[in-house]
């Protein structure tokens, strides 16, 4: 059991302080400079701390990009989005610049980052730079929370099913003409459909997340459409649980690392058209995994009529010939 005091974590050159803001998840981090290297000790407190409180919070950090980037570096190797607004002269560094004439994105739906590739990012680290007078928090829910909230005939009934998830919420990005088509189409060839557990175990707690998210996951693989929405709306519905939640509110020059595999985020669009200006690096991750076995077969879906698909003599229909 965590507790409800400060935690002080030492390392050969920093004595990091850990501070819990929210019951289920948060914590702010003081006594660390990201200006400056970091040495082994600190790197692997921080490690520990991401996975146990899911959303870190480090206030008076007037970092550069270069500082941003090299911190992500401590967790893995940064990963490149392939729909995002990206520095000219580092892909890997997002900027987000909304103000009047250039509205947000559409990042106010609950979500985890980019979940429709294979390997999703284990975590995302944001840096304010220009903040609105008012508005422009971000929001944070606990999945692991979420998951702990159900019951346990919930729990062991989603125990081995699987979604597919998919980047369509960036297929409005491409326009609607012969060429814009075409990009789409390497796209959806470079990024396919990916599966990905309902239940995920987090590599370092161990504890199990819900991983489904209303922006990415399309459906229960396997399942029944109509039964598939009724699971993934039931689940999508405990992100509005208040007590898992934390809310924060920026200040100018405050760096938050969250955990992708244990959380999810949405960003509040109350601010535009001041401006709100933003550096992120997103941190490769890994696969995915789940618990029990995999469900399949008849265990998903009972059939009034045979698929017509699934017999091999059937007549050829004429985009088959």
């Amino acid at each position: 059991m965590i507790s409800e005091k400060e935690r002080t974590q030492s390392a050969s050159s920093n004595v990091i302080q850990v501070r819990r803001v929210g019951r289920f998840l948060g914590a702010e981090v003081t006594g660390v400079d990201l200006r400056q290297p970091l040495d082994a000790a600190t790197v692997e407190g921080l490690k520990q701390a991401h996975a146990e409180h899911e959303v870190l919070v480090f206030p008076n950090q007037t970092i550069s990009s270069e500082d941003l980037k090299r911190f992500g570096r401590y967790f893995g190797p940064l990963s490149v989005h392939p729909f995002s607004t990206s520095a000219a002269d580092a892909p890997e560094l997002i900027v987000y610049d909304n103000k009047e004439g250039n509205p947000p994105p559409p990042t106010d739906i609950w979500h985890t980052d980019e979940t429709f590739r294979e390997c999703p990012p284990m975590g995302t680290i944001l840096c304010s730079k220009i903040i609105p007078e008012i508005g422009g928090d971000t929001c944070f829910t606990s999945m692991t929370s979420a998951y702990e909230s159900l019951s346990d005939k919930m729990q062991s009934f989603l125990s081995g099913l699987e979604a597919v998830h998919d980047f369509i919420p960036f297929k409005g990005l491409f326009p609607h003409t012969p060429e814009g088509w075409k990009k789409l189409k390497a796209y959806e060839e470079k990024f396919p459909p990916v599966t990905h557990p309902v239940l995920r175990v987090h590599p370092i707690t161990g504890k199990k997340a819900i991983f489904v998210n209303p922006q990415f996951t399309l459906h229960i693989k396997g399942m029944d459409e109509t039964e598939s929405r009724m699971i993934l709306d039931r689940l999508y519905r405990l992100t509005a649980m208040l007590e898992i939640q934390y809310r924060h509110r920026w200040e100018p020059n405050m760096v938050v690392f969250w955990d992708n595999r244990s959380t999810q985020h949405a960003a509040v669009h109350d601010y535009y058209p001041q401006r709100r200006l933003m550096e992120r690096v997103t941190v490769a991750g890994d696969r995915p995994i789940g618990t029990g076995e995999t469900a399949q077969g008849d265990a998903l879906r009972r059939f009034k009529t045979p698929p017509l698909m699934s017999f091999k003599n059937r007549p050829l229909r004429q985009h088959e010939l």
